[in-house]
């Protein structure tokens, strides 16, 4: 079942096409990166999802309803604008907000207790929001948007502003929700945190879809033309290998280049015949690499 369905949407500002016929499944009890450039369409589509604008043509399914509307409590939204209310004090924010998700007082106060204790907050409960730190105000949104339990959470940059030990803090919370059959779905540019989180991969740029999947589907259409290798012994005949096209030292170890129709296996088997291998490992190439590019290659 799919939590989100998007199909054929698009959405122009002027002459501008922000979203451009962006169709995607996202399915339920996942997490799913949404990546993309500045100014590649993320917070638009993620607007038209939360129905704050609405698309120019195409259809959005949100939890089986054509809007977010009569499923709005099972959703949580973070949007890239933080809303919190700067005088108001840490609990009283979170009581705020999960009253007006219709949640009950005697559900309230241990929530708030177990949020505030989950992501280091629970010190600050009675400072004002504007006294807190920018990644301490980030940890209070998060919780702001998944307080009342949602189906559904929709962050957009959740990572920003945040130190590495809150990054891994954020990452854990998100990973234990998907366990618990929540699906997120988060825009970044942190692609390392989406290599560690995502399930489900969508990359946009000008609007327009490049490549959508798991990061191994996306990784299997990627050539993998790299070998790392550490030799015993002279390496001299390694470019003379029929499927090599070049090699550099990194280091002890080698960098080789395969051929496009270059196959490992046959390198390998060709190394073995000259000198000892001591290690041999494929060069998968990160996420990063991934996408800067194909996004350089959907601007040329």
């Amino acid at each position: 079942m799919d939590t989100l369905s998007l199909d054929d949407v698009t959405k122009e500002f002027g002459s501008v096409r922000a979203v451009d016929g962006l169709s995607a499944r996202i399915p339920a009890g996942s997490i799913y990166g949404f990546l993309g450039p500045n100014g590649a369409g993320k917070t638009t589509t993620l607007r038209m999802v939360m129905n704050i604008i609405s698309p120019d043509s195409g259809r959005i399914e949100v939890l089986g309803h054509c809007s977010k509307e009569g499923v709005s409590e099972r959703i949580g939204y973070m949007p890239e604008e933080r809303g919190l209310y700067r005088k108001m004090k840490v609990r009283a924010v979170l009581s705020y907000f999960g009253t007006l998700k219709g949640m009950k007082r005697r559900d309230l106060v241990p929530e708030i207790a177990r949020w505030l204790d989950d992501v280091g907050l629970a010190a600050s409960a009675d400072q004002r929001v504007e006294d807190l730190s920018r990644g301490m105000q980030q940890k209070l949104q998060f919780v702001v948007t998944a307080i009342s339990d949602p189906d559904l959470l929709i962050l957009d940059e959740p990572f920003s502003g945040l130190d590495p030990v809150n990054l891994e803090l954020m990452r854990d919370i998100m990973l234990r929700m998907r366990e618990a059959g929540k699906t997120v779905i988060f825009s970044t540019h942190m692609m390392e945190q989406a290599e560690k989180l995502c399930d489900f991969i969508l990359l946009i740029d000008k609007g327009k879809k490049i490549i959508d999947g798991t990061l191994d589907e996306i990784r299997s259409t990627y050539p993998r033309s790299s070998i790392m290798a550490e030799l015993e012994g002279e390496t001299d005949f390694v470019t003379a290998l029929p499927m090599v096209r070049g090699m550099e030292h990194d280091g002890r170890k080698l960098e080789i280049t395969l051929t496009e129709d270059g196959d490992p296996q046959d390198l390998l088997r060709g190394l073995v015949e000259k000198v000892r291998v001591r290690s041999f490992e494929e060069k998968v190439p990160s996420l990063h690499e991934i996408f800067v590019d194909l996004v350089r290659g959907h601007d040329a």
